[in-house]
């Protein structure tokens, strides 16, 4: 079932070229921060369309209309993580107050053993915000859901919780693999093409420089975009999975 979300996420998010490149523009000026809530938004409106889809179905990419909506139900689902990303912080501080107390060897046990509970409960938090964003979605946007903490374990005790951490650290994998292979294979074409223009007396610098501009722009443009609506897609068909 697992491969099946991400054969779908992987063919659902190549559907529309024009609407990376779009994600691409919001990404690009996203230090003016109200494009960083539209691309949250967008990728709302995939969790929503997953959410109330099937696996392999013919659900259409969601349409940039209705800006305002959308910059709205981007800032809704960041202040839905907040809460739940602080837990796995608070927890952290708190063993390093408690280490910063210690000296010697019981300092660094106590401060390792934070570290694996931290590491723990990012995992937990960032499953919990997701499936919560996704419940917020099923349930026709209501906020409150997205908190509603007993149904969402709910939600997760049915899909169970081995499939969920397995499908999202998968989505972490992935979305390294993707990103590193794409930058390495760019990086090579144009050192194949910087050594040989040295070789040929050409500036081998500009070439090189010219290669990272590329790579930068692919992965605005292209990759970042991709990736960021197969991650939602999977998300929203990941809660499908006990509807």
């Amino acid at each position: 079932m697992i491969l099946d979300i991400y054969k779908d996420a992987f063919e659902y998010s190549a559907k529309n070229l024009v609407t990376l490149f779009v994600l691409g523009i919001f990404c690009l000026f996203s230090f003016l921060l109200i494009p960083i809530f539209l691309i949250t938004g967008y990728n709302y409106r995939v969790i929503n369309t997953a959410v109330h889809g099937v696996i392999n179905g013919k659900d259409p990419l969601p349409d940039f209309d209705d800006l305002i909506s959308m910059f709205i139900d981007g800032l809704k689902v960041v202040i839905v993580q907040i809460p739940y990303l602080l837990v796995p912080f608070v927890i952290f501080v708190i063993f390093g107050i408690i280490s910063g107390q210690l000296t010697g060897i019981l300092s660094n046990a106590i401060m390792i053993i934070g570290c694996l509970i931290t590491l723990a409960a990012i995992i937990a938090a960032c499953l919990m915000s997701q499936m919560g964003i996704c419940h917020m979605a099923y349930n026709d946007g209501s906020f409150s859901k997205a908190f509603a903490l007993s149904e969402i374990k709910e939600v997760i005790d049915e899909i169970g919780w081995s499939q969920c951490i397995a499908t999202y650290l998968g989505l972490i994998i992935i979305t390294l693999v993707i990103s590193f292979v794409v930058t390495l294979i760019i990086a090579i074409i144009f050192a194949i093409f910087g050594v040989s223009g040295a070789a040929l007396g050409a500036d081998a610098g500009g070439i090189f420089g010219l290669g990272l501009v590329i790579n930068s722009l692919v992965s605005m443009f292209i990759v970042g975009p991709y990736l960021s609506i197969f991650n939602s897609r999977s998300v929203g068909l990941l809660y499908t999975m006990q509807i």
